[in-house]
């Protein structure tokens, strides 16, 4: 009778106590309110786009419809050790939360122990009405323990909402650095082929001084011109060659760049010289409130902003009573024939209960520090946003100058090539000295190498925007460069 009252007082205090467990400790989580514009400061020739913010941010290189920088792309995703790290981590972040959810199950054990054991005849006394006696016996114990841990402050809810919100920074974070790989994979390809094409214009511009050279040459034989005109155009033709050196050095460190970012060994690793005509694709750059949902790395500081809050209510319910439930029950025996006998079988049913009293403060400075770290993630995160603004501005403005300068560069290459025949033909009839035919060779070279700059300008601009914006699109027709 004894022990059901003790039952049913220990049921009572555990029902008792999981009604109480109804309210969380801490601040419910809210993201804070951050001042966004309402639109861009477009310049033409842009107009503005409605992106698909639903829609899978992935293959966003595809665009630019270039084979050879798909299959670089997807070389990347498969080998990069970046990519590989942090797609551990979300691994991680997922064995933690399934690790954090145990915490609301009971634990339940099977204990088993068997040992034969000496008992001392000259220990303590416990009667002193009945000497102590040596005795050697066996000792066989198989029972179940539960231990269930009464969730009243929340401090399990709270930890389970932080670690369900690290798997969303960790996906986040995933995304964030595939986007990046692929932008930088790309930023490096299209440089590359950039610098393919100021190349082929020094070898087009190499082979015409060497022309001009052998033309100046025979002019100076036949005594229709000085030996300054021959040693002129030997300056231009050396210091052309020596551009080209330069220009190679910076290409074979674009190469084992993009090498690296495929998991590749630079030196297994070539990129034949190719001279391609690659247009920008048309990005639509809707409304600056997209950025908040595209940008994985904006994703990844909202949700470093919940994780930070689920610590303080971590924190809040320290102060709180922990209150475990521990139920047990087996049997004991001294033979194995009698083990799951009547009279062999034990139980017990009790619940601990620790109320912190005096700490010297070392609570309370946890929970400062945990809401301290949340004003952390709260700056950052709006660190995050005003970066992410800057960014998307700093594309769609350089993308539209970009465009404009890249027309002009071609006009001002029909206009240097017009410049370089009249003084062609000036000197050929001895109407002008040489010095105006290496003049407008510069020239011409000079706009040709700036022409191939500005395209390739334009086109890592184009890579940073889909960057800034975050990825991907659909229906991107719709909108930007006409």
């Amino acid at each position: 009778m004894k022990t059901l009252r003790c039952l049913i007082f220990t049921t009572k205090f555990a029902a008792a106590a999981l009604l109480l467990a109804g309210c969380a400790a801490g601040p419910d989580y809210m993201r804070p309110a951050v001042e966004m514009p309402v639109a861009w400061k477009i310049e033409a020739p842009f107009r503005e786009g409605a992106p698909n913010d639903l829609a899978v941010k992935g293959t966003w290189w595809l665009r630019f419809g270039d084979p050879q920088l798909d299959a670089l792309e997807q070389r990347a995703l498969a080998g990069s050790p970046t990519l590989v790290a942090a797609n551990a981590r979300l691994t991680q972040a997922r064995a933690v939360l399934t690790a954090s959810t145990s915490g609301l199950f009971p634990q339940v054990a099977l204990n088993l122990r068997a040992a034969r054991q000496k008992v001392s005849a000259n220990r303590p006394l416990t009667n002193y009405a009945s000497p102590n006696f040596s005795t050697v016996q066996n000792d066989f114990v198989p029972a179940f323990a539960v231990s269930y841990e009464v969730d009243l402050a929340g401090r399990v809810r709270r930890t389970i909402e932080g670690a369900r919100a690290s798997v969303e920074q960790s996906a986040a974070d995933l995304e964030n650095v595939r986007l990046l790989l692929t932008a930088e994979l790309a930023t490096d390809y299209f440089s590359l082929r950039e610098l393919d094409v100021e190349l082929d214009v020094l070898s087009r511009s190499i082979e015409f001084q060497r022309r001009a050279l052998e033309l100046a040459t025979a002019r100076h034989d036949l005594g229709a011109a000085s030996g300054l005109d021959v040693a002129q155009q030997q300056a231009l033709l050396d210091s052309t060659l020596t551009q080209v050196d330069v220009l190679r050095r910076q290409r074979d460190q674009f190469e084992h760049a993009i090498a690296t970012l495929t998991g590749t060994p630079a030196p297994t690793f070539a990129l034949a010289q190719e001279v391609r005509d690659l247009i920008p694709p048309q990005v639509p750059i809707g409304v600056p409130s997209d950025v908040l949902e595209r940008r994985p790395d904006v994703a990844s500081a909202e949700r470093a902003m919940a994780v930070a809050n689920a610590q303080i209510g971590v924190a809040n319910a320290a102060f709180y009573p922990s209150i475990i439930l521990a139920p047990a029950y087996g049997a004991e025996s001294n033979s194995l024939s009698s083990l799951f006998n009547a009279p062999s079988l034990l139980w017990s049913v009790g619940v601990s209960i620790a109320q912190p009293i005096f700490d010297a403060g070392r609570l309370r400075a946890n929970l400062d520090f945990a809401k301290a770290g949340y004003d952390v993630t709260v700056a950052n995160y709006r660190r995050v946003v005003l970066s992410a603004m800057q960014e998307a501005e700093d594309g769609i403005t350089g993308m539209a100058a970009l465009d404009r300068a890249t027309t002009q560069a071609r006009v001002a290459i029909a206009s240097a090539r017009q410049v370089l025949d009249i003084a062609t033909s000036r000197y050929e009839g001895g109407v002008a000295t040489y010095l105006e035919v290496i003049t407008a060779q510069q020239g011409l070279l000079s706009n040709e190498r700036l022409a191939a700059q500005l395209q390739g300008q334009l086109l890592l601009t184009s890579v940073f925007l889909v960057k800034a914006l975050g990825g991907d699109w659909q229906g991107g027709a719709q909108s930007m460069m006409q």
